[in-house]
């Protein structure tokens, strides 16, 4: 009996395990705001999440493919950089329930905020802000296959 219950514990932080990885894997990929004004890509790096700049309504040229330069940025050594393929989210860490820590960085206005991640019902929504969370505003993102 004592075998048994060994037995059991070990499957159960077994399962548990892999359901946390599953979760907290659930962001990396491609994924398109519901407006469909942004394409991301999330991925770990190290200990954290990040995710670059796919493409964006607000930063692509008039032809809707060239990437716009970094201009607004505050370090003036990245203005003329492109925005498509930029790290414009980073230092998301898994609390177990959601991603937090995070830093997310809005070329069009060069300014960065605090953010969080969560991924619910296949979506994922990003919430970003200043000082507290409730200060702040969410875009939803479905998965992107393209």
């Amino acid at each position: 009996m004592k075998i048994f219950n060994i037995a059991v514990a070990l499957i159960i932080s077994f399962t548990s395990v892999v359901k946390a990885q599953t979760v907290e894997s659930a962001i990396v990929g491609k994924w398109e705001s519901d407006k469909k004004d942004v394409r991301l890509e999330f991925f770990k790096s190290a200990n954290e999440y990040q995710a670059k700049l796919l493409w964006g309504n607000k930063i692509v040229e008039s032809d809707g493919k060239t990437s716009k330069r970094d201009e607004k940025n505050p370090d003036e050594k990245l203005r003329s950089r492109n925005i498509i393929g930029i790290i414009s989210v980073n230092g998301l860490k898994w609390n177990g329930e959601e991603f937090t820590g995070g830093k997310i960085y809005n070329p069009p206005t060069g300014d960065t905020y605090k953010c969080k991640v969560w991924v619910k019902d296949g979506k994922l929504n990003l919430r970003g802000y200043m000082g507290f969370s409730m200060l702040g505003q969410t875009a939803t993102f479905h998965p992107y296959n393209q």
